[in-house]
This record gives C-alpha cells, structure tokens and sequence, in this order.
C-alpha cells in the first residue's frame, strides 16, 4: 500500500509540473539564428554549391532537427512580423501582428506581457539582436518592438534603440534621422519627429559605428554597442539582371556580414561568463528570393551559414549554450534542378523556363549559365539550375535544427510557438507547458 501511495504522490506532483512548467537542470545561454525565407531546398543548394553534394557545412553540424509548423491564427503561411511576434512571445498570433496583436501586446507562454528578449533584460541577462536588414525588420524587430501596423518605420526604430538591449547591429540609418540631416550612410534621414536616434543613443551610452573596419575595431572595455552599417538594407535586393545593369553585387561594401557581427556581439556580450541571449537574423535570404535571385539569395545563406559556425565555435568552448535556427516561413519556392551536364552544359545559357512554365535561374538569373557544384568527394562537379514557383512566401518545407543546451528537446515536429519554449528552457531553466 505504501508504495502505491508514493506512486500516486509521483504521479500527482508530475502532473502540477507538468501543467505548469518543469525545473531544468541548467541555464545558459541561446544564439536563435533566423535566416528568413528559407527551406530544406535552399540549404540543399548552398551545400552542393559551397561545400559539394556530399559534405557538410555547418548547419549539418546542429545534430537535433524537427519539422517546423509554421501558421498562424488567420493564416497558414507566416508573415515575417507574425512570425517574429510568435517566436518572441511563444503564443499564436495573426498576420498583421507586430509585437502588438489586435492592440494588445501579446500574454507570453510564461504569462508576462513580454517578449523573451525583455523578460531576460529584466532578469538581469544579456541581449543582442543583429539583423542584415533595415532596423525596421520584424524577425528581430519584434522581440522589442510593439506597433500596430508593421509600416509604423519610424516608431520601430525608436522602440527599437531605446528598447535597453546592449547590442544592436542592423542597416536603416535612415530611420534614426530627421529629415534634413545627414548621415553617415544617407543624404538624408526620414523621421518626421526631429528626433536623432544616433544621437539619442549616445546618450543612453552606446558606442556607435558604421563600417566593418569598426566593427573590428570596438574596444575591449565596451558594454553596449550600436553599429549601423547602411542607409537601408545591407545587400541590394533586386533580380539579378538589375543588378548587372546596375553594376552593384549583391551586398554593400564595407557592410559587415551577420557572421563578423555574430562574432563581435558574442565578444562582448560573454564577457566575464554573462549570461545572454542574441537574436540574428539574415534578412537577405528572404529578399531575394522574393525577388527570384538565386545568387543572391545563396550568398546570404552562406552569411548565415557562416553565422552557425561562429556560433558553434562559441559553444565549443561554452556547453550552456543553445544555438537554434529556423526560418518562420519559405520566400519563392525555391527548387534545385540537377541534371547531366548534357542537359545543361557548363558553357551555355540555360533555358529560359522549363516545360510547365516554371522560371529557370542561372548564375547571373535568366538564360545565363548553370551554376556548377563544389566537386564531390571524387572530384566531380555538377551543373545546376534554380527553379521559381512563385514570388511571395510560402508554407515551405522549413526545419528546425540545434545544438548544445536542451537541444534534445528539438524533434518530430515542432510548433512555432515552441521555438520560445526552446529559448526559455536555456535561458531560464523551466520547460514551460
């Protein structure tokens, strides 16, 4: 009898935990990398082209992966600010949410009217959001931002810089300037307010820069650090064929990639052991392929790529870290088409679009060259071609993949709102219901 009543006790306290939230051994650190837009087809291709078919980069050294599901209240393919309102709050929320929900800021999984980013400030731990895109973008935007609509640019900036988070690495110096003064970056900033948010920022201590030389330059002795690397975005976001015209590649110069910010804002932010939280996003992947550039959209996965390996190289050394990543919905439909170099030779343009009408894209986008894999590990490369399905977000076949702390927890298929519940269990120790 005795050992049915501890049987039962067991299973009763199991039971409250369980409804509520259960004690983790550890808390940690969490590097959440978001490089939006993207789909198992996507790394598929980054790997044949950078690494060869058939070995690794370092997002195949994340050994826990899950199946990400990805809607949302009103709709089954996420928006980027719905998306990064349900990744920052753990709870389901609709399109035009904005770290804001039909007015309200949402109730977090762990019951606070607070995102994950503002909950850690409040206890005390570090925080970091980079992001390759505008200051403006909500895949890190929301976890400190709260508007109603996402075009409210000016206030997303404003919230953003006086949000209290010690490192903030973006584009979109425009939107910290008024109009009539000029920037670093822009002839001329947009805010209506005459407020100068750089400035502002000075205030609040932050050592501010603007270019890759100083962002390699920051001083051992700073704590919290606003870099500001372009007048918008950091990469030029238009087809390939514009780009030609136009005689610009596909990113900026002297704009530092999400992998050298990764790598300065884990510097800073582990300083003397702190416990933290960085949130990096590569807007890149997303933009382009909206816009149907493949060499665009693959050169910005390699930054994020590159990103993980930062991040993995930290946690060699910090096991009481967990690195995450996923995208929150796919941008253009993205397929590799991969055949004989008799169907599509090294030194011929590629047709224009295959037999159903799909669009082709080459190396520098419509009937130009196939691209060419990283050779294999007998030597041998392979032609390749990109097809598009569409130039909006889709449902997508979007993973989940981590390592480190709690990464076990990642598998079979994951919910968006459980990417919070992930970040959570490191950051706090208790695996929230």
């Amino acid at each position: 009898m005795k050992s049915i009543n501890t049987l039962l006790l067991f299973i009763l306290i199991t039971s409250v935990l369980s409804a509520q939230e259960r004690s983790l051994p550890e808390k940690g650190n969490v590097i959440f990398i978001h490089p939006d837009g993207t789909s198992v087809a996507v790394w598929n291709a980054v790997r044949m082209l950078y690494a060869g078919p058939d070995s690794n980069i370092n997002w195949d050294r994340l050994p826990n992966i899950g199946i990400y599901l990805g809607h949302l209240t009103n709709s089954l393919t996420a928006t980027s600010n719905g998306g990064g309102t349900v990744h920052a709050y753990g709870v389901k929320v609709g399109v035009s949410a904005y770290g804001m929900d039909n007015h309200e800021i949402p109730t977090s999984r762990s019951g606070k009217k607070m995102s994950i980013v503002q909950e850690a400030m409040k206890a005390g731990i570090k925080t970091g959001l980079i992001n390759s895109g505008s200051i403006i973008e909500p895949g890190t935007g929301a976890f400190v931002v709260s508007v109603n609509a996402r075009a409210e640019d000016a206030e997303i900036a404003k919230q953003t810089i006086f949000s209290g988070v010690d490192v903030i690495m973006y584009g979109g110096e425009e939107w910290l300037l008024p109009e009539g003064t000029k920037g670093v970056h822009c002839k001329e900033g947009k805010r209506t307010d005459g407020i100068n948010l750089i400035n502002e920022a000075k205030k609040l201590g932050y050592h501010v820069i603007f270019t890759k030389d100083e962002l390699e330059k920051i001083p051992a002795n700073v704590e919290k650090v606003l870099g500001i690397f372009s007048e918008g975005h950091t990469f030029n976001d238009i087809p390939e064929e514009e780009q030609l015209k136009q005689q610009i590649g596909n990113y900026k110069p002297s704009t530092p990639t999400v992998a050298e910010m990764t790598k300065a804002a884990i510097k800073i932010l582990s300083k003397n052991n702190q416990q933290f939280i960085l949130v990096v996003e590569e807007e890149g992947t997303d933009n382009f392929g909206n816009k149907n550039n493949a060499n665009g959209m693959f050169e910005a996965l390699k930054h994020a790529d590159d990103a993980i390996g930062e991040a993995l190289t930290f946690q060699k050394g910090n096991q009481n870290t967990l690195i995450i990543t996923c995208s929150d919905s796919e941008a253009g439909g993205m397929e590799v088409i991969g055949y004989t170099e008799e169907k599509f030779p090294f030194d011929k343009p590629i047709p224009k679009a295959g037999s159903n009408g799909t669009v082709y894209d080459g190396i520098h986008g419509s009937q130009t060259m196939p691209f060419k894999s990283a050779p294999d590990k007998h030597g041998r490369v392979f032609p390749f071609v990109v097809g598009w399905s569409t130039n909006d977000d889709a449902c997508g076949s979007v993973v989940v993949r981590a390592a480190g702390l709690n990464a076990d927890l990642v598998k079979g298929s994951v919910d968006n709102t459980d990417i919070y519940k992930f970040m959570y269990a490191a950051l706090f120790g208790k695996l929230l219901d």
